[in-house]
């Protein structure tokens, strides 16, 4: 490989769905922002549903895009097509490619001179450690029978997608971990970027909680949620806990569980759906602090909770436990149990003055966008040169 750094190099950004906005399409944007002249691939790309995110870039789509648009909003109907997805774009024009990859985009097939830096997001989730828990989450164990051994294929083409980048980088310890179980192979951490410049405009947020809530003070301020309303992340228990304890919970976010999540909800619950950043960041204003239910891989929505202040309650297990220090910037409950939310709820508010925003503030400091494009840049200079030296001998 000629001597190149990664001012030089020719880039490929490669990402599994533009269909809806989470942390993983936040980590995009950040490599786009390192990358601004490199295109992006992806399964399947909703422009409506993305809005302004990622408009300006050159965008490439698979085979599923041109399915008439009612499958490409179920494209799980497709499941068995996605794997020979990712393996159908042409790369070879590049000399690095970027997957930023949750399941599918790590699958992608490259020249043997050109270097694939896979970012896991996690494991394929739901056929891993996810696997039964999927079938009852979903509501589908009576096609079990079905199911199963689609999953066993999904297992087998993820061990094998994962073989082909060469580099793995984990967005936490949590993740490498199960990397390490599940592929069996290495890989290097690099927390990924959360946005630590959130402004607070001047605006009349308070009496848009009052609206929603009720006329007394003291519901002012809620606890919130924001996050894609998946079965996984348990939200639903969150909304038993906060049925029972009849405290003010906002939820933000869209997805398939909406609808079940708002029939089981009470008054006390408020769905706003989604928002764009500069109205997320009055919402966390007013928050109390943030509630966590479900195991995810890292959590950047906690992470910009504690970036304006808000201490994070979340579930002691995941990513989120290399985040959160105990009684300082947030508390743990052991379990999504209602009943163990609510628990945690209850000895947050008994210690709750006792918080500083200012350390919560500085508590994660260490996860933002600069630092995440500096860890990249100088892991991909470092791979390259590698690669370079191993040619040469």
């Amino acid at each position: 490989m000629e001597e190149k750094n990664i001012d030089n190099l020719r880039v490929a950004l490669v990402h599994d769905f533009l269909n809806q906005y989470g942390g993983a399409e936040k980590v995009l944007e950040v490599l786009c922002e390192m990358f601004p002249t490199a295109p992006i691939y992806t399964l399947i790309y909703d422009k409506e549903r993305m809005g302004e995110k990622f408009s300006n870039r050159e965008i490439h789509t698979s085979f599923l895009q041109k399915l008439p648009k009612f499958f490409r909003l179920r494209f799980k109907l497709f499941l068995l097509f996605l794997p020979t997805a990712p393996e159908s774009f042409d790369l070879r024009e590049f000399d690095l490619v970027i997957s930023s990859s949750g399941a599918w985009s790590k699958g992608i097939i490259t020249r043997l001179d050109t270097m694939h830096i896979a970012y896991i997001h996690s494991p394929m989730r739901f056929v891993w450690d996810y696997n039964e828990k999927y079938l009852r989450d979903e509501r589908k164990e009576k096609w079990g029978f079905i199911i199963r051994p689609i999953l066993s294929y999904f297992r087998l083409w993820d061990k094998l997608a994962a073989d082909r980048p060469d580099h793995l980088i984990a967005n936490s310890k949590y993740t490498k971990e199960r990397i390490a179980k599940y592929y069996r192979r290495e890989s290097e951490v690099i927390y990924p970027p959360v946005d630590n410049n959130f402004q607070f405009p001047i605006s009349n947020f308070q009496s848009i909680s009052n609206d929603q809530f009720s006329n007394d003070k003291k519901n002012t301020k809620y606890f919130l949620i924001v996050s894609r309303l998946s079965a996984y992340k348990k939200i639903d228990k969150a909304i038993e806990a906060f049925n029972k304890l009849e405290l003010p919970l906002v939820i933000v976010g869209t997805g398939k569980e909406e609808k079940r999540l708002k029939k089981i909800a009470k008054k006390n619950i408020k769905f706003l759906g989604y928002q764009k950043d500069e109205k997320l960041s009055e919402i966390y204003e007013q928050a109390r602090a943030f509630i966590f239910p479900g195991v995810d891989d890292f959590g950047i929505a906690p992470v910009e909770a504690m970036m304006q202040g808000i201490p994070v309650i979340a579930i002691r297990d995941g990513g989120v436990v290399e985040i959160i220090e105990e009684g300082r910037n947030g508390e743990f409950f052991e379990s999504s149990m209602p009943e163990v939310i609510a628990d945690g709820v209850r000895r947050f508010c008994e210690k709750e003055k006792s918080y500083d925003k200012n350390y919560i503030k500085q508590s994660v400091e260490k996860f933002n966008e600069e630092r995440f494009k500096r860890e990249m840049e100088e892991y991909i200079n470092h791979v390259t040169r590698n690669m370079k030296h191993e040619t040469e001998k």
